[in-house]
């Protein structure tokens, strides 16, 4: 048995409006303006609740490398609608198939080019999560949230996860630690009423759900910081 579920994606920003707009174009997805200038981006019809993501308002501005970004499938042979929409080209494809973009915050993600075969249900199919020991922190999440660990030279990554919506959760190995907080971080629902799981599993207590939060705020083994809420 699990001990949570992954529910969706949560980003921060300086400007909700201009990272909403951006993120619609890019992904399909519907927009929903909410009450306190956050927005939405809701699945496209027929996907899964999980691509969900919040856009939230925050006062700080972006510092340090993303170490949590979506992968993109693009429909055309360039990027070049996701520039128009207001993205910011990195890095053309070198020795990686990938162009390297930065979303309108300065968030960097990649864009791969479509495939040569039958096309995928959507834009996005990894969600890409940079940390220190990949096949360790792939092993802990696939502890938590369910799904087959597999690896490669390397990455590592899980595929089957439960309420995960992409083709794949990917960790890469990055040489430097975290030092500042993710602008982009996933919401997990718990099995079961409490985080206790959890904790004993090797994850950190943030904050602590009140009678204004109506969820914890833990952090992974590597600082990555996520939202446990308790179930529906």
């Amino acid at each position: 048995m699990t001990i949570a579920q992954f529910k969706d994606l949560c980003m921060d920003a300086s400007d909700v409006a201009a990272q909403a707009r951006f993120w619609q174009q890019a992904l399909g997805a519907p927009l929903v303006e909410l009450d306190g200038g956050d927005a939405r981006l809701d699945p496209a019809a027929g996907r899964p609740a999980g691509e969900a993501i919040w856009v939230n308002g925050v006062p700080e501005p972006r510092t340090g490398d993303t170490r949590v970004h979506l992968s993109l499938r693009l429909d055309e042979p360039d990027p070049r609608g996701l520039l128009r929409a207001g993205a910011r080209l990195v890095a053309e494809p070198g020795d990686r198939p990938w162009w390297a973009l930065a979303d309108p915050e300065g968030n960097e993600f990649r864009a791969f080019p479509p495939l040569t075969v039958e096309p995928g249900p959507g834009p996005a199919f990894a969600l890409v999560t940079d940390c220190r020991a990949a096949p360790e922190l792939a092993g802990w999440w696939a502890a938590i949230v369910g799904g087959t660990v597999t690896r490669d030279e390397e990455t590592a990554s899980i595929t089957g996860a439960h309420g995960f919506p992409w083709e794949r959760w990917l960790f890469s190995p990055v040489p430097t630690p975290k030092t500042v907080k993710n602008r982009l971080h996933w919401d997990v629902q718990l099995t079961g009423p409490e985080p206790g799981a959890l904790l004993a599993a090797g994850a950190t207590m943030l904050r602590e759900r009140d009678e204004q939060l109506g969820w914890w705020v833990l952090a992974d083994p590597e600082g990555n910081e996520f939202c446990a809420f308790p179930p529906r």
